[in-house]
């Protein structure tokens, strides 16, 4: 009995010195990728944003178990508070180089282990049961797409606004829509695509929503204002000032979209280096069905009345865009 005791604190002490050794590794690093991958854009134009969704996990079968749990497949291990879940998938260098979504990735990534450390060091066995696992609904891809179109795209401009002003983003069906239309005016305008860059992988559910949060946050703080916006059922047309917003004038050069997608089901995007690359990727993108559909933004910019976006603009504020 004695040795079982000095086992379980020996235990609890390596858990420990783990967890510190963990958490000082992390934080450098964090901070200077972050430092590193974020970018600083001086001259931010105004622009717009649609987009919802949610991240909730599937509700636990009342026929007791956990064996036939989401989608009748079940993911009895999960990824929830009780363990780690392995194996988890880190989206670094798919679909087009890492970056910032591999980063905040990793940064969701270590919260989850840092979790299942603490839940595991609480009391992970007595009497030879382990605590219930909560159910999770297993990994989730997170795709980010971003088009440079040259300026004269004004009718891109004025279908986004029209979108906002009409879509239903309060429901998956309405998401898809905004997704198959977006994805329908990106790709009626192939000769004004210069440049465009993907990120994709694949996080545990739990890291996903945070992971999602921050790709969205990252990309509207690239925007100096928000004129048009609908976002979960709300909308907000120019912040009152109707003259505020506009096309592309004859100064503006360059349009930037960002799509931002988290779906239940893989989706199979390789790297965009041409064209056809991004009509494909366009395609693929704007078929995902409003089942698999877990949340969704549309961010475009500029959208502001005599706003520019220069060459030199763009690839500061999205250096992972290659030309085509």
């Amino acid at each position: 009995m004695l040795k079982r005791s000095s086992l379980s604190l020996r235990s609890s002490q390596i858990s420990r010195i783990l967890r510190r050794g963990l958490s000082a590794l992390l934080v450098p690093v964090l901070v200077a990728g972050l430092l590193v991958l974020q970018p600083q854009p001086s001259h931010a134009a105004r622009g717009g944003r649609i987009g919802g969704g949610s991240f909730r996990a599937p509700s636990m079968p009342r026929g007791g178990g956990y064996g036939r749990s989401y989608g009748g497949g079940g993911y009895g291990r999960g990824y929830g508070g009780g363990g780690i879940g392995f194996p988890f998938l880190i989206p670094i260098g798919l679909g087009g180089g890492g970056g910032l979504l591999g980063l905040f990735a990793i940064m969701a990534i270590a919260g989850v282990v840092m979790n299942a450390f603490r839940s595991n060091s609480g009391g992970a066995a007595m009497g030879g049961y382990e605590r219930p696992q909560s159910l999770s609904s297993g990994p989730v891809t997170l795709v980010q797409l971003q088009i440079g179109l040259l300026a004269n795209a004004k009718a891109l401009q004025q279908d986004l606004r029209q979108l906002a002003a009409s879509a239903d983003t309060g429901s998956s069906s309405g998401l898809q829509r905004v997704l198959q239309e977006t994805t329908l005016a990106l790709l009626r305008q192939p000769d004004l695509w210069v440049y465009a860059a993907v990120e994709n992988g694949s996080v545990p559910f739990n890291a996903a929503e945070s992971t999602f949060n921050r790709l969205s946050m990252t990309e509207r703080s690239k925007l100096r204002e928000e004129l048009t916006s609908n976002v979960g059922g709300r909308k907000n047309s120019d912040s009152g000032d109707i003259q505020a917003v506009g096309d592309a004038d004859a100064t503006n050069e360059y349009i930037a979209v960002t799509v931002l997608v988290a779906s239940r089901s893989p989706v199979k995007i390789k790297r965009i280096d041409t064209s056809e690359g991004l009509r494909e990727s366009l395609r693929i993108l704007g078929s995902t069905s409003s089942t698999d559909l877990m949340a969704l933004e549309v961010i475009w910019q500029p959208d502001g009345a005599g706003d520019v976006l220069s060459a030199e603009e763009l690839v500061t504020v999205y250096p992972n865009l290659q030309h085509l």
